[in-house]
C-alpha cells in the first residue's frame, strides 16, 4: 500500500501546532459589546430572552464599561430604553435623554473606551417602527431630519460613533452632513447597510421594548433572498460618508459578508444578533452543546468569512475565555 506524500494531518497533531498554523484568530479586540440602558432602574434587570444580558441602570455604567475595557474589549454601543415614548420619538433627542446621559457618563468612567451608537427611533416611538409614521408607513425623508438631529445629540455628548440603524435610503449621507456642519467631522459613522428583516430580532425586540404595534419592517428592511442588493446598499453608504459597514444578521447571512469582504475595503462590522445569542445559550441549558465550544466557533466563523469587528452579546465571556 502506497502512502500519500502530502500528510495534513501532521499540522493537527497536537494544540500547540493547530495555533501555529491557525489561519483565523479571534482576539477581544476584536469585539464591541452592547449594553442596554434603561431610564428609571434602580438596579441591573434580566432580560429573559437573552440569558446573562441585562438592562443596566445609568448609575452601574462606569463599572460595566470599566469591566468591558479591562476585559480588552475596545468599544460598546448603546441601546437606550426610555421612560416616555411617542410617535416621533422625541426623546432620542433630549440632552438628558438615556443615551446622551449614558454616553457622559461612560465616558467619564472609562476615557479610553469607544462609544458606539444606536441611530434609530425604534426604542423611543411608542408604535415601535423605526421612523416617523405618515399615512400608515414609514415616511423615509421625514425621519432622515430626526434621525441627523439624534446622531448630532449623540456626538454632542461625546460619542466617537454614531451606527444608524433605520434603513432609511439617504441617511448616511445626511447624518454625515449634519456631524460636519456641527463641528462634529472627527466623529465615525458604523452604517448597518446591510441590515435584513430577519426573525433572529425577537430577544432584542424584548429587551429594547421596540416590537412594532403594527404590520412588520420589510418596507425598509432588506428582503432575505436578495444578496447583490446587499453589495449596493454598502455602496451606497460608503459613497455617502459611512466609514465603517455592517452586515446583520451574522450566521445566516455569512455569505453576504465574504462577498462583502472580496468587494469592499472599508472596515466591515458584522452584528451577531440576539436569536444567534439566545439560540446558543438556550442549546447550552439544554445540555444540547459546549457553549464554550460552540461560542468561539460561531465567532470564529464570523471572522474567517470576513468581518473585521464583531458585535455580539458573546463578547465578555469570549474575551474572558481568550485570556485564559
Amino acid at each position: 500500500m502506497s502512502f500519500p506524500e502530502d500528510r495534513p494531518r501532521r499540522l493537527r497533531r497536537t494544540e500547540a501546532i493547530r495555533r501555529l498554523v491557525a489561519e483565523t484568530t479571534l482576539s477581544p479586540s476584536d469585539f464591541i459589546y452592547p449594553l442596554f440602558v434603561a431610564e428609571g432602574l434602580s438596579e441591573s434587570q434580566p432580560i429573559a430572552s437573552m440569558p446573562g444580558v441585562n438592562r443596566w441602570p445609568l448609575v452601574d455604567l462606569g463599572k460595566q464599561a470599566r469591566h468591558v475595557y479591562e476585559l480588552g474589549i475596545p468599544g460598546v454601543i448603546l441601546f437606550g430604553i426610555p421612560r416616555d415614548k411617542d410617535a416621533e420619538g422625541s426623546s432620542s433627542l433630549a440632552t438628558e435623554g438615556i443615551v446622551q446621559r449614558s454616553i457622559r457618563e461612560i465616558k467619564d468612567a472609562c476615557p479610553d473606551l469607544i462609544v458606539m451608537t444606536d441611530v434609530c427611533l425604534c426604542e423611543y416611538t411608542d408604535h415601535g417602527h423605526c421612523g416617523i409614521i405618515h399615512d400608515g408607513d414609514v415616511d423615509n425623508d421625514a425621519t432622515l431630519e430626526v434621525l441627523a438631529q439624534q446622531a448630532v445629540s449623540h456626538a454632542t455628548a461625546g460619542a466617537d460613533f454614531v451606527a444608524p440603524s433605520d434603513m432609511m435610503d439617504g441617511r448616511v449621507g445626511i447624518i454625515r452632513d449634519s456631524l460636519d456642519e456641527s463641528g462634529f467631522d472627527h466623529v465615525g459613522v458604523m452604517a448597518y447597510s446591510a441590515k435584513y428583516c430577519s426573525a433572529f430580532y425577537g430577544p432584542f425586540r424584548d429587551a429594547a421594548d421596540s416590537a412594532p404595534q403594527f404590520g412588520d419592517r420589510r418596507t425598509y428592511q432588506m428582503d432575505p433572498p436578495n444578496a447583490e442588493e446587499a453589495l449596493r446598499e454598502i455602496s451606497f453608504d460608503l459613497d455617502e460618508g459611512a466609514d465603517i459597514v455592517m452586515v446583520k444578521p451574522a450566521l445566516p447571512y455569512l455569505d453576504i459578508m465574504a462577498r462583502a469582504r472580496q468587494t469592499f475595503v472599508a472596515p466591515l462590522a458584522a452584528y451577531n444578533v440576539s436569536g444567534e445569542y439566545s439560540m446558543v445559550k438556550l442549546a447550552a441549558e439544554k445540555g444540547l452543546a459546549d457553549e464554550k465550544r460552540l461560542v468561539m466557533e460561531v465567532l470564529t466563523s464570523i471572522k474567517r468569512a470576513g468581518a473585521d469587528i464583531i458585535i455580539s452579546y458573546h463578547a465578555l465571556q469570549a474575551a474572558e475565555w481568550l485570556r485564559q
